[in-house]
């Protein structure tokens, strides 16, 4: 699913194994858009990152391997 921007505090569930994760930061890399994710979880301070590629098409912005799961349009 693709939103209008990758934006902090977003919650992205994996595709695989059905996680949610909490993006904590983005930022860009010469041409190439980053998202670091934690997992939603009590013990997230101490889970390690993810860093996902975002992947930008007409409709907008998504992270693959992850679906957005809030409401509203962001």
């Amino acid at each position: 699913m693709a939103v209008k921007s990758i934006q902090l505090g977003q919650v992205w569930r994996k595709d695989e194994g059905g996680q949610d994760y909490l993006v904590t930061k983005v930022y860009n890399e010469v041409f190439t858009q980053y998202a670091v994710l934690r997992p939603a979880e009590v013990n997230a301070p101490d889970a390690p990152t993810v860093r996902v590629k975002v992947a930008k098409t007409t409709e907008g912005s998504a992270l693959p391997g992850f679906t957005f799961t809030q409401d509203g349009s962001f």
